[in-house]
């Protein structure tokens, strides 16, 4: 790099940037060995701006920033570049070096799996958010468009400022039965900016909140339409076909699909061994579709028993108004790194 060489991504950034700190100069935590040279770290580069209350972080490397290179014109990259607001204490001048790490991870998610984020997006961390901070309760992430940065169009394509939004378990498997963005939405009072505060607790028992949940769920049913889970499975024999899943999803099975079915809303479940497609119909009926899968279709009273039959507890149960279907709960055991089995469900 010299001084006459141009950027034409990263300026488009930082101009989008300059109109919310006009000359503040961020803390920017650069990569070393850039990845496209075989550096371990996706992003080139992290900056953070501090402000009152939080901390706000914006990456770069997501979107090109250099030369257009990949072959659609209308979108910069993978098309986003992550932002991240973190909860700042009053005298607290320490920037949260863990939420940069955690944006290179998510970088580097989508450089190897190809998979993208977007608005709406969410997955489950299986774990803290920080590892500094075992205690905290946010173990999840949702992304929205950033509130204040939104998106921008570059001379190399569009670039959306998509947003890391920490979230409890609790607020996590509401999304699966509800909505990302209407969920936030809800939220928004109580974390302006969509803020993430490792000190705060789950919101979704206070009752304002709740209320609004339980209305939306009612009145929207679920997005979702499929569950990863880890076992999963089905076999067909004399008439008599029998789905799998384990004790430990069966509660998230139940809410997802109640959301799902009473909507005439499909629902895949997959998982390493195979996968269970449930959509309603007219009349039970059971079909292979290939590669591992079944279709399960259930007439509407069905669809509300197997909801009702999904609960945490080992055993083999029938669900009236589908002769023929038989649910299996098996035990689910919960290990810890080593490999340990630390507990035991169903």
């Amino acid at each position: 790099m010299t001084d006459d060489e141009t950027y034409p991504g990263w300026d488009a950034i930082d101009a989008a940037l300059a109109p919310l700190y006009p000359g503040v100069e961020p803390l920017h935590y650069g990569t070393m060995i850039k990845w496209r040279i075989g550096g371990p770290d996706p992003l080139d580069g992290v900056s953070v701006y501090r402000r009152d209350d939080h901390w706000h972080l914006v990456s770069f490397g997501m979107s090109e920033l250099y030369t257009k290179e990949w072959e659609d014109p209308d979108q910069s990259g993978w098309g986003f570049e992550f932002t991240f607001r973190v909860a700042r204490a009053p005298g607290d001048e320490d920037p949260p070096l863990w939420a940069v790490s955690l944006l290179q991870n998510l970088g580097r998610y989508v450089f190897n799996s190809g998979n993208v984020f977007g608005p709406g997006h969410h997955l489950n961390l299986n774990g803290p958010i920080s590892l500094a901070r075992p205690d905290t309760a946010i173990q999840a992430a949702a992304f929205a468009e950033d509130p204040e940065l939104g998106a921008i169009d570059t001379p190399h394509g569009r670039v959306v400022f998509l947003q890391v939004v920490g979230l409890t378990l609790e607020e996590y498997a509401v999304i699966e039965r509800w909505d990302t963005a209407r969920l936030l939405d809800v939220l928004l009072p109580r974390l302006p900016l969509l803020v993430t505060d490792l000190d705060r607790g789950d919101l979704t028992g206070e009752p304002g909140i709740a209320a609004a949940i339980e209305e939306g769920v009612r009145r929207d049913g679920s997005s979702t339409g499929a569950l990863f889970v880890s076992d999963v499975g089905w076999q067909s024999e004399g008439g008599v076909t029998t789905v799998r899943f384990g004790a430990n999803a069966a509660t998230r099975l139940a809410g997802v699909l109640g959301a799902r079915l009473a909507y005439d809303r499909g629902l895949v479940v997959d998982g390493p061994d195979g996968a269970v497609l449930f959509r309603t119909g007219d009349a039970y009926g059971v079909a292979e579709v290939g590669d591992g899968a079944i279709e399960v279709v259930l007439p509407a009273g069905a669809a509300v028993a197997l909801a009702e039959t999904l609960r945490p507890v080992a055993g083999t149960y029938t669900v009236p108004g589908a002769p023929g279907l038989v649910v299996r709960i098996v035990r689910s055991q919960i290990r810890d790194a080593d490999g340990n089995v630390v507990a035991e469900i169903g």
